[in-house]
């Protein structure tokens, strides 16, 4: 059975091949990111597919994100990936944070997901399948931690993880599952080339993960293979 999906940061690496691999079955994605003028790979992807309806949409932007909330007023999401996100400076360890760096990167990866739920969460609660997720990682399992460093990025995924698991106590009543999902370590751009998985193996992985989100795993951490990550 299809659907509709919506994808934010959805013009490169994992966002675009989940978009390109849900519309090759049918479904219907809202495929969203900041400048389309320079998206050329996913407006290519609209090109390709009619049911491929882009939007322009920066997460950060709140105003911007309630706008678009008005513009679907009619829709049923039955699928809401927060998949856009921001790594920040690289090589950060004790002593060297850049702090102004650290409130972007919680603004996009943590806050932004967030805001998108509270404006969606009536259009995915009217959907057939009623799924919110979150692309997290496993960087920020305190669990897994022991290398030390990453602060910024690490502390945002952490977050986010948080606000994963009270949205699927939140929103339980209304059906919805909410899940943080881990990718793996892709070749993208931010992956690096020596990455473990493409990022076809790890969307498919996802795409997989998601049509299987139900009210029995929602408010878990789990893996693009489908195993469950301690927090």
């Amino acid at each position: 059975m299809s659907g509709t999906i919506l994808i934010t940061g959805s013009n490169r690496g994992i966002g675009l091949e989940v978009s390109r691999q849900f519309a090759s079955e049918g479904w219907r994605v809202l495929a969203c990111c900041r400048d389309l003028s320079n998206a050329d790979l996913l407006r290519a992807l609209s090109e390709q597919y009619a049911n491929v309806r882009l939007l322009p949409l920066d997460v950060t932007d709140h105003q911007a994100v309630a706008a678009l909330g008005r513009t679907l007023q009619d829709e049923s999401i039955d699928i809401l990936l927060n998949n856009a996100g921001y790594y920040g400076p690289k090589g950060v360890g004790f002593g060297n944070v850049d702090f102004d760096e650290w409130r972007r990167v919680l603004e996009t990866n943590t806050i932004a997901p967030y805001v998108m739920a509270e404006t969606f969460a009536d259009k995915v609660a009217a959907s057939g399948r009623r799924v919110i997720a979150v692309l997290s990682s496993k960087v920020g399992s305190i669990a897994d931690n022991t290398s030390g460093g990453g602060y910024i990025y690490r502390s945002s995924k952490t977050a986010v993880n948080q606000v994963v698991k009270s949205l699927s106590i939140d929103l339980r009543d209304r059906g919805i599952s909410v899940i943080a999902l881990h990718p793996g370590w892709v070749k993208t751009a931010m992956g690096g080339p020596n990455a473990l998985i493409s990022v076809e193996e790890s969307a498919a992985g996802l795409k997989r993960v998601l049509l299987n989100a139900s009210l029995e795993n929602s408010g878990r951490f789990i893996n693009y293979d489908g195993s469950e990550i301690p927090w």
